[in-house]
Parts: structure tokens; sequence; C-alpha cells
């Protein structure tokens, strides 16, 4: 009994690590707590006895359900109708959390949909948990020179997507401020203004509920898009600025109920990336 309640500790300790490792994989809070528990059960049943590091072991576990978890999905997220954009979730509760709170963003989950399985597992033990390669190599069940291929491909794909100044958060809470404050106006002129030049909205309706079945590029048709739908839909939306996968997002409310989540990405002062996440099943880590 006392070995058992001693494991048990353990992965408690480790769960928002471990928590952590599985959602980056999938992109999908869901299916991460399902991987965790799956891990769980694997740690009670596994022969413990030369097991030195708990924590490298349950890492190892999470990190190959997630590869395994993530090829099955892959034809599912296929055949999803329009762009599929990972499940947002509140950070609110887990600021102080650094293996949770950071490196979080949707837009960064948005650019590891560019890697493989094992090239994403690699990417993110290295970049995000800070693993050495040794340790990635047992994980994988690969060689080293092989880990160190996969994580250099993976650094260079997600770095050609990613913006090429990292925002503070009081710089873009004050960004989102300028986007709401234009829309609600019906201000197409300072709605422009927000956007950069080749800047995208990707939105995530599922099929469920509507919603732009391309990636809208440039900041005219963004902007046309936008006040198409605040004139089209005339409902009493009220918006807020929430700490969203470790970021300031908006979260706008119709009836009293979560309608929609707006995350952004920044190049310098103005928005290059717009992701909107409709798909009432996708909004449930938020509320």
């Amino acid at each position: 009994m006392e070995q058992l309640q001693h494991s048990t500790d353990d992965l408690e300790h480790y769960r928002p690590r471990l928590f952590g490792v599985a959602y980056r994989m999938l992109g999908d809070a869901a299916e991460a707590e399902d991987i965790v528990q799956e891990a769980y059960l694997r740690w009670q049943q596994a022969d413990r006895t030369d097991v030195r590091a708990p924590e490298g072991w349950l890492v190892a576990v999470v990190t190959r359900l997630a590869i395994d978890r993530l090829r099955r999905l892959e034809t599912e997220r296929r055949a999803y109708a329009g762009p599929w954009l990972p499940e947002p979730i509140a950070t609110e509760r887990v600021a102080d959390n650094e293996e949770l709170a950071s490196d979080l963003s949707l837009a960064l989950l948005v650019l590891l949909e560019r890697l493989g399985a094992e090239e994403r597992a690699a990417f993110l033990l290295r970049e995000v948990f800070e693993a050495d390669y040794d340790e990635i190599a047992r994980v994988l069940e690969a060689s080293v020179p092989a880990v160190r291929q996969m994580v250099h491909r993976a650094r260079e794909r997600v770095r050609g997507g990613r913006s090429r100044f990292a925002a503070p958060p009081d710089a873009r809470e004050r960004l989102l401020g300028r986007f709401l404050a234009a829309l609600e106006a019906e201000d197409r002129d300072a709605l422009l203004a927000v956007f950069a030049p080749d800047a995208t909205f990707t939105s995530d309706g599922g099929g469920r509920v509507p919603a732009a079945r391309n990636v809208l590029r440039g900041p005219d048709r963004i902007t046309r898009f936008l006040l198409g739908i605040q004139r089209k839909y005339r409902l009493p939306i009220t918006h807020e600025v929430r700490s969203l996968n470790g970021e300031p997002a908006i979260a706008s409310y119709a009836f009293g109920h979560l309608y929609c989540v707006t995350a952004i990405d920044m190049d310098g002062d103005r928005i290059s990336a717009v992701y909107r996440v409709l798909n009432p099943e996708k909004l449930r880590y938020v509320e």
C-alpha cells in the first residue's frame, strides 16, 4: 500500500509536465488527459524495480502514447470540416506553472502541425522541456545523431513560420484592445491599420457553427469578412481579454455563453495572424 501511494504521489507531482507534453503534441486537452491517465495505469501495472527516475519513465510513456495517437488523428484531421485549430485552454490558474504556461501559444501549436509525430516530439522535448539528446534518443528509441537531425529540421521549419519579434503581454493586450475597438465601431480604416500586410485569418467551426472554410489572407479580405459577420449577426456579444494558452486572447460571449475564442500572433505592432475557435466542442477548457 505504501508503494502504491508513493506512485500516485509521483504522478500527481509530474502531472503538469506530463499534460504539457501530451497537449503540445496533440493540441487537444481531452486527448492529453486521456494519455496522462493511461500513463498512470501503466505505471501502476509496471514492474518498477529498475526504474530509477519515475519522471523520465512517465515522460517516455506519455510521449510514445502521444506519437501513436497523433498518427491516428491525422486521418480525422484531414477530413475535418474547414481549417483545424488546436483546442484552447484557460491558463489564468496555471500562470505560475512554467511547465504549462510557457511556449503554449496557439500560433506555436499551429506551426507544430507542420511536423511529423516523432519530429514534433523531439522538438518539444528539446526546445520546450530542455531534455538532453541522450534522453530524447531513449524516449524515441532512436540514435543521438538521428535525434539531433530531427530537432534541427524541426527548429528550422518552426522558426521559418514564427514572428520575427516576440511581443510582451502588455503590447499584445494593447493591440487586442485596438482590434476590438475598431471591430465594435465597425471602423474599416482602423481595422485595416491593425493588420500586417501578409496577415492571415483562420477560423475553426468544425462544421458545427458558421466559419470561414478557408484561410483568409490580406488585411482587406480579413476586414471585409469581419465587418460582414459583425453586420450580419447582430448578437449581443461581450468580449473579455483572458489568459489563454499563456497569452492574452479574447473570449467572446453571447447570451451568457462562450461563443468563440480569438488569439493573435504579432509582428512588430501589428497582427500577423488571427486564430478564431468557434467549434463548441473545443471551448470546454476555456469555460
